[in-house]
């Protein structure tokens, strides 16, 4: 093709592409402009390592929000050769948001003929390509990957938008159909669908809802005065933006903190993780957040689930602990307060508060328990049933006992499964008395033949027997 034809091809491109340095990640020193191929090299563009493309959202003020440095800066910290580009696409991004949310299509579109051009004009590997998008820009990320000839590697979505997305067709929104693999994060999916500002339904490979995805801890409201005290009143829109912007600081903290990876887990709901009961990573049913996810890509989109931190490092470590309530007369208890104390070789975990929904004499109930210190092996926990704060009669008027005997713990880190007896045989548990204190089970001798095994023994005996050992 001639070259009025090429030129004509990128006339209409409105966004601006921003090739940052590590040494200055919040300035736009360089653009590379496409059709004008003398650009990469004027940006240093490096052709042998891979390349993030950073799309922003919505804005109010017209200027880039206070994460794209970060971000950006994060990047270059875990890819130090690579090429960081940032979208700039701020006039559109700056209208009514309606408005902002239509121009998601020729935002994605001038994406999309970016990427054409350095493919077809440098052979530039689209293996090699990771885009991401928060809030609106997630869409456009999508956009631009449904409309690159060949397609790209990975998309990650940062709290994809929700209004004018939730029930819109997959081709004009974030779907899985738009890169080789997509991974999402969606942390502020609040209220009715068409009202939440992040999208609630699964819009990737992997979905990953931390905290439920509705709410994330730390953004609450006495956190918000806490900041306004200390930083007036010009950070009031990071309060609104405190849950849904949290979707990008936990895709910095995959970049930063090496270590600590955050692990999420496959569930069909939240209300089903929060009994614990979704712990496990056979099968792929667990998966790292943020930068090392394994590309999984299953026949139907995976909703996966994990409880954070208020702060970075997010990570904590999570347990399944399963309770078997033997007591004489039939007792329903719903919304009680527990707390938990962990006991571990490397450190402990104490009076962690939680409410179980329900318990039930001569039933088993699960739930999950979760600390932000690596306390290493389970060797000791104690469960105390708390009183209410404020006196109520139930509580005077029934001193109801249940018996535990055993408590078993399944660790969603390390996968490993325990089961700890009371240290008296039998603990009984009251509503504002002591805590009951289990220790790990001694084993009896393993039986030959079928059936004989792995399960631990808690006979009453077992304490005396072992006290001189």
């Amino acid at each position: 093709g001639s070259t009025i034809e090429t030129k004509r091809d990128f006339e209409g491109i409105e966004s601006k592409f921003s090739l940052r340095t590590a040494h200055e990640p919040d300035e736009d020193i360089c653009y590379l402009v496409p059709g004008q191929d003398d650009t990469l090299a004027r940006c240093n563009f490096n052709h042998t390592s891979k390349t993030f493309v950073v799309i922003h959202g919505w804005t109010v003020t017209g200027m880039y929000e206070s994460w794209v440095p970060k971000l950006v800066d994060a990047l270059y910290k875990r890819e130090p050769d690579s090429n960081v580009i940032v979208v700039d696409w701020l006039s559109r991004a700056q209208q009514h948001y309606p408005v902002s949310a239509a121009y998601t299509k020729l935002v994605g579109k001038d994406v999309a003929r970016f990427i054409d051009w350095m493919e077809e004009q440098f052979s530039y590997p689209l293996d090699n390509l990771h885009l991401l998008g928060y809030s609106l820009g997630a869409h456009a990320a999508g956009i631009a990957g449904s409309l690159t000839k060949n397609k790209i590697n990975r998309i990650t979505g940062l709290d994809p938008a929700g209004p004018n997305f939730e029930y819109a067709e997959a081709t004009t929104r974030l779907s899985p159909d738009d890169a080789d693999f997509v991974d999402v994060l969606h942390t502020y999916t609040r209220g009715s669908p068409d009202r939440s500002i992040g999208i609630q339904k699964p819009v990737g490979h992997i979905d990953i809802y931390p905290n439920g995805g509705g709410f994330q801890p730390g953004c609450n409201l006495g956190e918000a005065l806490r900041l306004i005290a200390e930083k007036g009143l010009g950070d009031v829109d990071q309060l609104v933006k405190c849950s849904h912007e949290r979707s990008i600081h936990l895709f910095i903290d995959s970049l930063l903190y090496k270590d600590k990876t955050n692990v999420a887990y496959r569930c069909n709901a939240k209300e089903t993780f929060e009994k614990g009961l979704c712990l496990s990573c056979r099968k792929n049913r667990c998966n790292n957040l943020g930068y090392t996810v394994n590309k999984v890509r299953a026949k139907r989109n995976t909703k996966m689930y994990l409880k954070t931190r208020s702060q970075m490092p997010y990570k904590v470590f999570h347990y399944q602990v399963k309770i078997h309530f033997f007591g004489k007369a039939n007792v329903t208890k719903t919304n009680q307060p527990f707390l938990v104390s962990l006991y571990g070789t490397a450190s402990e975990s104490k009076n962690i508060a939680l409410v179980l929904p329900e318990i039930s004499t001569n039933k088993t109930s699960s739930f999950l328990v979760y600390t932000e210190v690596n306390i290493g092996d389970l060797l000791m926990l104690t469960l105390q049933w708390e009183k209410e704060s404020i006196f109520s009669w139930s509580d005077w008027w029934t001193s109801y006992t249940f018996d535990i005997q055993r408590v078993r713990v399944k660790a969603g880190e390390t996968q490993k499964k325990m089961v700890f007896c009371s240290r008296d045989g039998i603990s009984y548990l009251r509503k504002g008395k002591e805590a009951a204190v289990f220790v790990k089970c001694m084993e009896k001798p393993k039986k030959r033949g079928p059936g004989g095994g792995g399960e631990k023994s808690c006979e009453k005996t077992s304490s005396q027997h072992h006290e001189s050992a």
